[in-house]
């Protein structure tokens, strides 16, 4: 959800001011998923690199999360939402951890939607921590190091317990994944849009599913009907 800062920007107002219009975006967009029966979204909300920021900027990113917590908690446990969070949890400060555990545990039971809030998180993270994780394993004895493949390492991926992501939408006009979700979007379809996530509309969310709608997931495989050509233009060279 990139472009918050510009937004504000273009608008002589502070870096602050942005990311309250981005926060207004999210809850759009959230009540929107959830309407047209999407089953799992993920908001790369905080990444892990963005500790690095001004300290001010970072306080009112915490701020926000937490009052987005309280507000929401209604909304998501009266609408069977899930929610969820993956990331260094740890480095959150206590008020948002305590508010954040507090809901995603009282919302575990639901099953009509499931928010998961990448926090503190990076994919590079994630992914060195699953291999931690497996190398102690396996020092255990409890993993055979032959037996370690892509189904291991998935299956140590948090990101990834709602399964791999089908459609990765960035905003702000920046062409690149930034660290989010690097081991699941093997597969997933891109989708960029040049609007600031406070501008992002209904409208910009529906064009992103119909561009990925018109796309053909092949997994590296030939679809049926290419295979077929092929084969004829094969025929057709060795006449």
């Amino acid at each position: 959800m990139d472009g918050n800062g510009r937004w504000a920007a273009q608008r002589g107002q502070r870096r602050s001011e942005g990311h309250r219009a981005g926060s207004h975006a999210v809850r759009r967009i959230v009540r929107l998923a959830r309407r047209i029966g999407l089953e799992a979204l993920t908001l790369y909300a905080f990444s892990f690199q963005n500790w690095a920021r001004p300290a001010t900027e970072v306080a009112a990113l915490m701020a926000l999360l937490h009052e987005f917590l309280i507000d929401e908690r209604s909304e998501i446990l009266d609408n069977g939402i899930r929610l969820a969070a993956v990331g260094d949890l740890e480095q959150l400060p206590d008020q948002v951890r305590s508010v954040l555990d507090r809901l995603c545990a009282d919302s575990a039971h639901n099953s009509r939607m499931t928010l998961t809030l990448a926090l503190s998180y990076g994919g590079q993270e994630e992914i060195a921590k699953a291999m931690r994780t497996i190398a102690a394993e396996v020092a255990d004895g409890k993993l055979a190091p032959e037996a370690i493949d892509v189904d291991t390492i998935r299956s140590h991926i948090p990101s990834l317990q709602v399964g791999e992501p089908d459609l990765i939408i960035r905003t702000g006009g920046e062409r690149r994944l930034s660290n989010f979700l690097l081991f699941g979007s093997a597969y997933a379809e891109l989708y960029f849009s040049d609007r600031y996530w406070p501008d992002f509309t209904e409208e910009d969310l529906f064009s992103a599913i119909a561009s990925y709608q018109r796309r053909e997931r092949r997994y590296g495989l030939v679809l049926e009907g290419e295979a077929g050509l092929s084969g004829r233009a094969k025929s057709t060279d060795c006449n």
